[in-house]
């Protein structure tokens, strides 16, 4: 069987440059999906998985600074390159916070902006081949149970998770025995409107220790790396 194609959103109204980038995006050997306004976008990205979405900022209805953190309060990763005609450090810092992974301003050029897209599709096949977590996780003689909001400790202890409990949880074991950000923990757990203090994450990782470890200050599972993030491991 053929290797499926690389699938691409294109929101941009501008009809001339979105045939043009339309076209080169599929002579690369994209699959392009079409969307001209911002609800039009969001739609899309409901209905469909996509490796990249290449972004405009002025947009009918709903600009592209808005859509791109719609997507990222949902929980996907999928990586968004913003195109706009807007160059201020400002606009540029706006669009990154907001969840895009890059910025290009208009007008660019076509070679920069098919780099910068396969530089991003590439980062897109590294998330996906991250090893989804089923409902239920063991590790030790520890349980979680997503679905149920509920975890079991080795004494067999129940205990009651919150929902961000259970996203960050879920985050960490999906990502085990890597550093996660705390960049990528406030973009998937907390969604970008809404910014916890890192003492806060930290207070989740004191808990976790406190329900799952066997020593809480000694951690086997739960780690705290300075400076960049936190790390869940499972040997």
């Amino acid at each position: 069987m053929p290797e499926k194609k690389l699938s691409i959103l294109l929101v941009e109204d501008e009809e001339n440059l979105h045939e043009a980038l339309k076209l080169n995006l599929e002579l690369e050997g994209y699959e392009v999906t079409s969307a001209f306004d911002g609800p039009h976008a969001l739609k899309a990205v409901e209905n469909e998985y996509f490796d990249l979405i290449i972004m405009d900022v002025m947009l009918p209805e709903l600009d592209g600074i808005s859509v791109s953190e719609n997507i990222r309060l949902q929980g996907n990763e999928v990586p968004i390159l913003i195109l706009s005609a807007k160059n201020s450090s400002a606009d540029r810092i706006l669009g990154l916070k907001k969840g895009a992974d890059d910025y290009l301003t208009k007008p660019f050029n076509l070679e920069e902006l098919l780099l910068r897209v396969n530089k991003l599709i590439h980062k897109s096949r590294r998330i996906s081949s991250k090893e989804a977590v089923a409902d239920e996780y063991n590790f030790g003689k520890n349980n979680i149970n997503f679905k149920a909001l509920e975890g079991t400790n080795k004494q067999g202890k129940k205990i009651a998770l919150t929902k961000k409990e259970a996203m960050l949880l879920k985050l960490l074991i999906e990502n085990k025995n890597e550093v996660v950000a705390r960049e990528k923990i406030l973009q998937a757990v907390w969604g970008y409107n809404v910014y916890p203090t890192t003492r806060t994450i930290d207070n989740f990782i004191l808990n976790f220790r406190k329900y799952f470890e066997d020593d809480s200050r000694n951690p086997k599972y739960f780690h705290s790396v300075r400076s960049i993030g936190y790390k869940f491991t499972d040997v």
